[in-house]
């Protein structure tokens, strides 16, 4: 299965999903949508309790439920209960809800906005930059994200074709990297500026962002250059992409007399970076 993990929102509620390109589906956290229908303070035990009673009814729904890896909310990958849309608007058939409704209206627009994009790319394009308008990023920082994305996936490409594994082998590898420019690994950063499951680079200032992608696109180009064989050759690489542009950020710094690196976050700030002037 050839995964993408992501985070949508209903209602400020997280719905965590996988999308399945070899499928063409999403998979969705059973719990979440029980979190969101019930508002139960523990969603897992409601979950068993409906598990089990359904299994006693006959109810195939459950039978054929997958179990997936997705972040917990301690940031940990752990193996959760998923189900596709279809198997989804079963199950809250048989979750009493005035949300239930709204729910599976905003699921089926979750899944037909998706096969949209594979149709048309560009419109998830289009949507991220109104996402990020209504956050109140600038323009210039929106940039600076898209093609932080378009350098983080040349880079996953090339990990790709090095043999590198998607999961943890990648992380360890980003890991690498943003302690090699920042000095701090990216747990530590995300902990630096006050979050738990939100995205880093979201939360990253222009010069943070622009260091970044720099130093994943020279790690990019070191790899294709030297094409390394194993992890610990992918984990040189790593570090020399890093360290080249820690010490960029290390001479910038000394010229203006301040960290590049900042506790910073939207939380924390009107708007990051500044706001954009249209709002």
């Amino acid at each position: 299965m050839t995964k993408q993990n992501t985070l949508k929102l209903f209602e400020d509620k997280k719905v965590r999903t996988v999308w399945d390109n070899d499928q063409g589906k999403w998979y969705v956290s059973i719990v979440d949508v029980i979190t969101v229908l019930t508002e139960s303070p523990n969603p897992q035990v409601y979950w068993r309790v409906l598990k089990k009673r359904l299994l006693v009814e006959g109810n195939q729904t459950v039978t054929n439920c997958n179990g997936l890896k997705m972040e917990a909310p301690d940031g940990k990958m752990r193996m959760t209960d998923v189900a596709d849309v279809e198997q989804i608007f079963r199950l809250i058939q048989s979750i009493p809800s005035p949300k239930a409704e709204p729910f599976k209206l905003w699921l089926a627009e979750v899944a037909r906005e998706r096969l949209d994009e594979i149709e048309d790319p560009e419109l998830g394009i289009d949507r991220m930059l109104e996402y990020y308008h209504r956050k109140g990023y600038s323009t210039n920082w929106i940039n600076q994200r898209l093609k932080s994305i378009e350098v983080r996936k040349e880079l996953s490409d090339e990990w790709e074709q090095r043999g590198v594994k998607k999961g943890q082998e990648y992380a360890t590898l980003t890991d690498i990297i943003t302690h090699g420019w920042s000095g701090l690994t990216t747990k530590e950063y995300k902990q630096y500026k006050g979050l738990k499951k939100e995205s880093l680079r979201d939360n990253m200032t222009n010069l943070e962002l622009a260091l970044n992608t720099l130093a994943e696109a020279t790690t990019t180009e070191i790899s294709r250059e030297h094409k390394p064989k194993t992890l610990a050759e992918n984990r040189k690489v790593a570090a020399r992409g890093g360290s080249i542009v820690g010490n960029t950020r290390k001479e910038i710094e000394a010229n203006i007399g301040k960290s590049i690196v900042t506790p910073l976050n939207t939380k924390n700030i009107d708007a990051l970076p500044e706001p954009n002037p249209k709002k």
